[in-house]
C-alpha cells in the first residue's frame, strides 16, 4: 500500500518511523515532512489544508490510504472532501470528518457534547463580544484562579489560567473585543477552574469499537517547575504510574464509553484517534478537553510502546473491525525531551545547524522544527526535536534522554531539565 502522512512536526516523523517498519507499507509520502521524515519517506512541499493539491498528489502517486496528523485539515474536513469525491472515495483517511472534528475545533462545542452525554468536566459559560460584559459578571461568581479559552483552534496558545479578577476581565476584552487570537477568540468558554494532575488518554476508535493506548503526561510551559508560557509542549511520558488499575476503569467508564457512544448517538462518524485531556481531582477523572489527532509530543512516547504494526490498525480501522485487534505494549515506560530555539513561544531565530545527531545511540530522534538544507539538518521552528528513550521506569528513561542530549548543538538551544519532576 502507498501512505501519505500529512503535517512536519515530531509527530508526522514518529508516525513516518512506525509506518516505514510496516510490511503492508510499500511507499510513504509525507507532506510538507521534515528532515526526519525525509530518512524514510519522499516529502511533498504541499500546505496540509491544500485539499486540491493532496488530492492530485493521491491521484499521481496511487496512495491508498491518508494519515491527517494535524487538527487544521481535519476541522477544515478534509475526510469529506476526500468521501464526497468520486476519485478519492475509496482511499482510506485516519481521522474524523469535519462534524466530529468540531470536538477540537469548538471548546463550546465540546462542552454541550459532554453535557449531553453525562460525561465529567467543569461548569462553564460561553461569551461573545455582544454579551462581554455578563462575561465580567459570570467572572465576579467564580473563585481564582480563572480559566478563559478561546473557542476556535489557537495553536495550543488560547488558553490562559489567571489569579487576578481585573486582569481575567482584561483578557477576556482582548480576546473578544480586539481579537486577541483572532477567529478563534470570537467566542470565549469560561470555566471553573479544576485542582489536580493531568493526564492524557488516547483512544483509537473505527465509529464503533475502540482500544485504549498508553496513558501519557506532557509537560507545556516553557519554564522550570511547570512556570512561564505556554508551548506546543516540552516533554512527555508515558505510562503515567499514577494511572492504576481502578483509576483506568474510572476513566474507561466514566469517559472512553460515554464518549464513543455518544458519537454514534449523535451520528459523529469518527475513525482515527481521540486525544482525550483529563484533570484527575481526587481520583476522579474530568475532561479538560478533546483533541481529534495525536498529541505532540505525546506521540513521541505512545507510539514507540505499541508493539503492533500501526498499518494493520489503521486498515482494520477503515474497514470497521478494530474489534479484531489486539494492542500490544512494551512493558518499559518512554520519556521524551523537547529541545526549542532559544526565545520560544516568542520570536525565536530559524536556520541554525544542528550538531551531533550522528553521535546518539541509545535514544530516539524525533525531528520537528527542523529541515535539510545543502545536506545539513537546520532548525526550521520553534520546537526542533524530541529525544525519546525507554527505561524500567521514568527517572531511568528520563536520564537516558538528557545523557543524548549532551552529545546534541545548536546555537541558542533550550530544554527543561525537571521533565517528570512532578511524578
Amino acid at each position: 500500500m502507498t501512505i501519505l502522512i500529512l503535517g512536519s512536526g515530531g509527530r508526522e516523523h514518529t508516525f513516518a518511523w512506525k509506518i516505514a517498519r510496516s510490511p503492508l507499507c510499500k511507499q510513504l509520502y509525507v507532506a510538507p515532512g521534515n528532515s526526519g521524515t525525509s530518512q524514510m519517506a519522499e516529502n511533498i512541499n504541499i500546505n496540509v489544508t491544500d485539499f486540491t493539491a493532496i488530492k492530485d498528489l493521491v491521484l499521481d502517486k496511487k496512495i491508498g490510504m491518508l494519515v491527517v496528523g494535524p487538527e487544521d485539515p481535519l476541522v477544515q474536513g478534509i475526510h469529506d472532501f476526500f468521501l464526497n469525491d468520486e476519485e478519492l472515495k475509496n482511499v482510506s483517511v485516519i481521522g474524523p470528518q469535519k462534524a466530529a472534528s468540531q470536538l477540537e475545533g469548538s471548546k463550546e462545542f465540546a462542552k454541550i457534547f459532554m453535557l449531553r452525554h453525562s460525561i465529567p468536566t467543569a461548569t462553564y459559560k460561553s461569551f461573545t463580544k455582544d454579551n462581554v460584559e455578563e462575561g465580567f459578571l459570570f467572572l465576579e461568581t467564580l473563585k481564582p484562579p480563572f480559566v478563559l479559552k478561546a473557542d476556535g483552534l489557537a495553536e495550543g496558545k488560547g488558553v490562559l489560567i489567571l489569579n487576578d479578577l481585573n486582569e481575567a476581565k482584561k483578557e477576556l476584552k482582548l480576546m473578544l473585543v480586539d481579537a486577541k487570537f483572532g477567529e478563534a477568540s470570537t467566542k470565549v468558554v469560561i470555566e471553573e477552574f479544576l485542582e489536580g494532575i493531568e493526564l492524557s488518554v488516547f483512544v483509537l476508535t473505527d465509529g464503533k469499537h475502540y482500544k485504549i493506548l498508553p496513558t501519557a503526561k506532557d509537560y507545556k510551559r516553557i519554564g522550570e517547575g511547570d512556570t512561564g508560557l505556554n508551548t506546543g509542549g516540552m516533554g512527555a511520558i508515558s505510562p503515567v504510574p499514577f494511572a492504576d488499575e481502578i483509576l483506568m476503569k474510572k476513566i474507561e467508564e466514566r469517559v472512553v464509553k460515554p464518549t464513543i457512544k455518544g458519537l454514534q448517538k449523535d451520528n459523529l462518524p469518527y475513525k482515527g484517534f481521540v486525544f482525550i485531556g483529563l484533570i484527575i481531582v481526587n481520583n476522579n477523572p474530568f475532561v479538560i478537553e478533546y483533541n481529534v489527532r495525536m498529541g505532540d509530543p505525546e506521540t513521541e512516547v505512545v507510539l514507540p510502546l505499541l508493539k503492533n504494526d500501526l498499518v494493520e490498525i489503521f486498515k482494520a480501522i477503515s474497514e470497521e473491525r478494530l474489534n479484531d485487534i489486539d494492542i500490544e505494549i512494551n512493558n518499559q515506560t518512554a520519556a521524551t525531551v523537547m529541545l526549542v530555539s532559544g526565545g520560544y513561544p516568542k520570536t525565536y531565530l530559524k536556520g541554525k545547524e544542528i550538531s551531533g545527531i550522528e553521535n546518539i545511540k541509545d535514544s530516539l530522534i524525533f525531528h520537528a522544527g527542523a529541515k535539510l538544507e545543502n545536506g545539513k539538518v537546520v532548525t526550521s521552528g520553534g520546537r526542533v526535536m524530541a529525544i525519546t528513550s525507554f527505561g524500567k521506569t521514568h527517572q531511568e528513561a528520563i536520564k537516558k534522554s538528557y545523557q543524548s542530549i549532551e552529545k546534541l548543538h545548536f546555537d541558542k538551544m533550550y530544554y527543561r531539565k525537571d521533565i517528570g519532576f512532578d511524578l
